[in-house]
């Protein structure tokens, strides 16, 4: 940044990456008096507070030293993962598959998932009380193969497989018939409860009722007798619970993802190995990464979480030393130029490395 020292910089940026929230607060403060082509303080501070450490604008200056800390995060994980620790643990992210996608349906892991690994995926569900509509979308949670290798590698989650599902013609009438016992327990337990809110209702309604009742008699006739109201719950109004994984899951099957399978066909792919180079590059950058298909890219980049910024980066992944057409770069560039972002060409070698170049379309008079 101009005006500024670069011994400094490197210095703010080990504060950054501390976790007291007090010390880059006054680190930043410093900065401010330091350099006059800074940002201003407030502006500092709101962007800290939006999304600290990722989103600093001097956290970039150290784009190596995000890396290396976003790399020690999960040396221990990856450590595990090569030495085929498959044991699930309390903790380990459950991944499931169903064919060949990479699915979460426990809300706790879909929230670990975004909060501390920076990890988006796509909901897909519907939502329990308004099925019809796609504007909101619920469980289960869909992962790229990217984002699913990327917890794999580093020790967080484990991929496993439900039982099938008892095939057409197998004698289920148990099964049914205790989903049935439980169904009417729980009618009768709603009904006893309604009744008795019901009549804690009434009680409280009593004298308000008993003069509604006496200035209706007076008016009718004397033979005229006013019969009690029976309460009855309609079992279309029952409240039905719908359990967003499985009460009885089974016995989990843990699919080993190093080896490609059925399930689990990605490994050993040279797309897919390519791809996942750059996927955990950008991750390792401190990027949130997502699918780019709605843009015409393999992936999208954003500097902090998709619900408070656009996306800055279409990500296209290009083998290495394979001819482009002109027309193929000419018009991913103006397709990044319109949408006000930035094209990437991503080439990544077997060794890890990535190599980036951008594309802007510029107009000329």
């Amino acid at each position: 940044m101009p005006g500024m020292d670069p011994s400094l910089a490197k210095t703010a940026c080990l504060f950054l990456s501390a976790s007291h929230r007090f010390l880059s607060f006054a680190v930043a403060a410093a900065w401010c008096k330091c350099s006059p082509s800074l940002p201003s303080f407030p502006f500092l501070l709101r962007s800290f507070l939006l999304n600290p450490l990722r989103n600093f604008p001097i956290a970039r200056l150290e784009g190596s030293h995000w890396s290396s800390l976003a790399s020690l995060q999960s040396r221990e994980g990856r450590k595990r993962s090569s030495k085929g620790d498959m044991h699930p643990g309390p903790d380990m992210i459950r991944i499931h598959i169903l064919e060949g996608k990479a699915l979460v349906w426990n809300y706790a892991d879909a929230w670990r998932i975004r909060e501390e690994h920076r990890i988006v995926g796509t909901l897909f569900g519907a939502l329990a009380r308004k099925p019809r509509q796609n504007v909101r979308l619920g469980l289960p949670l869909q992962l790229l193969p990217e984002e699913a290798r990327l917890l794999l590698e580093n020790g967080l989650a484990i991929l496993c497989k439900n039982p099938a599902s008892p095939a057409l013609g197998e004698d289920t009438s148990q099964e049914v018939a205790a989903y049935q016992k439980e169904l009417e327990e729980n009618y009768q337990e709603q009904f006893r409860l309604a009744a008795e809110q019901r009549k804690a209702l009434l009680d409280t309604l009593a004298e308000r009722i008993a003069q509604g009742r006496a200035k209706k008699r007076q008016r009718e006739e004397p033979s005229s007798k006013l019969a009690e109201p029976s309460f009855v719950l309609p079992r279309d109004s029952m409240m039905v619970q719908l359990p967003t994984e499985r009460i009885n899951p089974g016995q989990e099957e843990v699919v080993d993802w190093h080896v490609p399978s059925k399930d689990w066909p990605y490994t050993g792919q040279p797309d897919h190995e390519a791809h996942y180079r750059i996927f955990r590059n950008l991750w390792e950058r401190g990027f949130y990464v997502t699918s780019g298909s709605k843009f015409g890219g393999n992936f999208l980049v954003y500097p902090g979480d998709p619900m408070r910024f656009h996306a800055h980066y279409i990500a296209l992944c290009v083998p290495r030393d394979t001819p482009l057409s002109l027309c193929d770069i000419i018009s991913a560039g103006r397709l990044g130029t319109n949408v006000k972002k930035t094209v990437l060409l991503c080439s990544a070698d077997e060794d890890g490395t990535v190599a980036y170049t951008s594309l802007q379309w510029t107009g000329m008079q």
